[in-house]
């Protein structure tokens, strides 16, 4: 069963948990819930949201929000494009890629981008219309301080969260319901043995008002 989690970073850049509960599925109702309750909670429009991909996700948030700028994760959007392609492809796949996600400004990755189409449109049409589905919302980070790309443009930090949800949840033998699950988790949370830091750059935050405090 889905545990949907949503990761807020804070205008000083800490990282909190913000919602935590389990889902039948990913959908758009789904997160809608989710989305809704954090809005009911007193959550203003987000300065950014960075996200796996989901499509129920994704239609939830532009509902809500649907003027919030959005980041899809550059590391998910890889593993499309690499399960698209046999072995012996992937790794130069992968690095043409990294190239473009890792320039060093945003002009250099617009020049970068438009040869990695050109490049890969003669190889493998499929990764060309996976890579540009995913459009500028796989470069929403460059409009932010270039100390902050590297936390921005990927949902790593959320997928270590999960990660030790995961590797939590497999030692127990049976949990007794859906409350007991949530109890462990929220208790990994609550205790710190599961640890975030702040975000890199998080010195160039922007300036925030206390309604915009979580973003």
């Amino acid at each position: 069963m889905p545990v949907l989690v949503t990761l807020g970073v804070f205008g000083d850049g800490h990282k909190e948990i913000l919602d935590l509960r389990l889902a039948g599925n990913e959908s758009t109702q789904a997160w809608r819930q989710v989305v809704q309750g954090l809005a009911h909670r007193g959550l203003a429009t987000p300065e950014l949201a960075v996200v796996d991909g989901s499509v129920g996700l994704r239609g939830a948030l532009e509902r809500q929000w649907p003027t919030m700028p959005v980041q899809r994760c550059t590391a998910h959007k890889l593993r499309n494009l690499e399960s698209l392609l046999p072995r012996a492809l992937r790794e130069e796949l992968a690095e043409d890629y990294r190239r473009v996600i890792y320039a060093d400004s945003a002009t250099e990755s617009a020049r970068l981008r438009r040869g990695f189409v050109a490049r890969w449109s003669k190889v493998h049409q499929g990764v060309v219309k996976s890579f540009e589905e995913a459009g500028d919302e796989l470069f929403t980070f460059q409009r932010f301080p270039r100390s902050q790309w590297k936390s921005l443009r990927t949902t790593n930090a959320l997928e270590r969260v999960n990660g030790e949800f995961r590797r939590r949840t497999k030692t127990q033998a049976s949990l007794p319901a859906e409350q007991a699950v949530l109890l462990l988790l929220f208790g990994l949370l609550k205790t710190g043995y599961v640890r975030m830091r702040r975000i890199n750059g998080w010195r160039d935050m922007r300036p925030h008002t206390e309604e915009q405090e979580a973003a």
